[in-house]
């Protein structure tokens, strides 16, 4: 174990973050390069070496937590990446965006904080890469079955990644231009730089993954086609119809989803544009949504020059400690500053949009609202409380309600719903339609790239089955898991 003695020891140290005033001036990650591995072993040394790891419990990936935290603090590095990597494909990309529910589970933090456990996984990936540890894993032989896979986000390239080394041959159909899915377009490059996403498709590529990226199944190509040209069919498009604002105003022109102005700045970053078409740049910007998607409005508001950025949140703010409905090791809903958040700007909670107004040639330059409050479990307005604020641009980062059905996918394969609109599947994730599979977002609604990674990893499993009738390949989470929450 590491030592028995780090947690009495060692206070929780975290990575280091460049100055608001350097990198609101850039687009690169926030984070000091480097400044990880200097204190790392120490942090990985306050890993308990619990009789019961409820880190496992809370990443549904069941990643060996106390394991490379060990050959962490014992710097092999070797070690640890090979444990890291015997449980998920990515883990530079959980290491950057996961919300660590693994954390919120450690058995430290019942009365202490809680181990490092996220920075420790990006310290062993990263120091990996920078070695040459992380190698192509080619299969030994081909099994002569085809499988495509529909969608490049983290549940669409794990479930392919996954295929490819149990001997498939795997094509991943991205309707985007480029291969990432979300993790391209959706996530700003100031959280995570494009560069790790380009090396783990180049480690793919020489695996034997095939990319035909710009191409949208359902619209290019018919679904029932692309189903008799390939053995097994894994869908990871994602949840990706986001949720509107339906409130008088909301035609004017500057009031965007946030997936509408977050792909473009990426684009920018990617050499596409030279500006983006949608700019806060010198605006009162307002976002409306109080979670990541939100925080990475602000945070992308703030580098291109707004004038102001106020976040909106119709819930309560939440405390900074555990609240008594939310025990140990349940996910709690806390008060989180993001790096966005220490940029600047405002954040405004319980409070609800009533209607847009703008100026003469349709464009918007204010927000109404009122304060809300609950009562009796329902929430109300509180008479009185109105009152408008700047917008000259407003992004919707509101969630996401369901799978895309107007591209014509779900009508082609004919596939069936559940009550939530995502889309059906049995215990191998199978859908109703023999062969055709769903992994991610689709199938389970929005949630964290973790439980992503771990839904490709666990189709990947019932594909191989359907192809082979056996499989070796693990399936860390069944389809109706859930993330240990009250």
């Amino acid at each position: 174990m590491a030592d028995p003695k780090g947690f009495l020891n060692h206070g929780r140290e975290v990575a280091q973050t460049r100055p608001v005033g350097e990198r609101v001036q850039d687009w690169n990650e926030v984070y000091v390069p480097g400044s990880l591995l200097p204190i790392i072993s120490e942090q990985a040394s306050r890993c308990m070496d619990c009789g019961i790891p409820f880190c496992h419990n809370g990443c549904p990936l069941g990643n060996l937590i106390p394991e490379w935290n060990d050959y962490a603090y014992r710097e092999d590095w070797q070690a640890a990446q090979e444990r890291l990597h015997a449980t998920n494909n990515f883990p530079e990309f959980t290491g950057r965006l996961c919300p660590a529910p693994c954390e919120a589970a450690c058995v430290l933090g019942i009365n202490q904080p809680a181990v490092t456990i996220k920075n420790v996984e990006v310290s062993i990936i990263d120091k990996a890469w920078e070695t040459g540890d992380v190698a192509p894993q080619a299969p030994e032989r081909l099994s002569n079955k085809t499988v495509a896979v529909i969608g490049s986000g983290p549940a669409g390239l794990a479930a392919a990644q996954q295929l490819t080394r149990a001997g498939h041959t795997v094509a991943v159909y991205e309707r985007a231009d480029r291969i990432g899915g979300l993790l391209r377009y959706g996530i700003p490059e100031f959280k995570m730089e494009k560069r790790h996403i380009n090396r783990r498709i180049e480690q793919m590529r020489a695996e034997g993954t095939k990319f035909r990226t710009g191409v949208e199944i359902g619209r290019d190509i018919d679904a029932a086609k692309l189903r008799k040209r390939y053995d097994a069919v894994v869908i990871a498009a994602g949840s990706t119809i986001s949720r509107d604002l339906p409130v008088p105003g909301r035609d004017l022109t500057g009031i965007h989803f946030a997936m509408e102005y977050l792909p473009l700045a990426n684009k920018v970053q990617e050499g596409d544009f030279v500006a983006p078409p949608i700019t806060a740049e010198g605006k009162h910007v307002v976002v409306i949504g109080g979670g990541d998607t939100g925080a990475d409005c602000v945070g992308t508001a703030h580098r291109q020059g707004a004038a102001s950025v106020t976040q909106l949140e119709i819930m309560p703010k939440p405390g900074d400690e555990r609240a008594a409905g939310q025990p140990w090791p349940t996910f709690p809903m806390l008060y989180k500053v993001t790096s966005a958040h220490e940029e600047g700007g405002e954040r405004v909670y319980s409070v609800s949009t009533t209607h847009f107004e703008g100026d003469e040639d349709g464009n918007v330059q204010f927000l109404h609202l009122i304060e809300v409050e609950f009562v009796d479990g329902k929430l109300t307005q509180k008479p009185g409380t109105e009152r408008k604020i700047p917008a000259q641009l407003v992004t919707l980062a509101m969630g996401f309600t369901g799978t895309d059905r107007e591209n014509g996918l779900v009508d082609q394969f004919a596939l069936e719903l559940d009550e939530r609109g995502n889309v059906a599947r049995d215990a191998d994730f199978q859908t109703n339609v023999p062969g055709v599979f769903v992994a991610g977002d689709a199938g389970r609604g929005q949630s964290l790239i973790v439980w992503a990674i771990a839904e490709g990893r666990s189709a990947a499993r019932g594909v191989d089955r359907f192809l082979t009738g056996a499989s070796d390949l693990p399936a860390p989470i069944r389809p109706t898991d859930r993330a240990l929450t009250v």
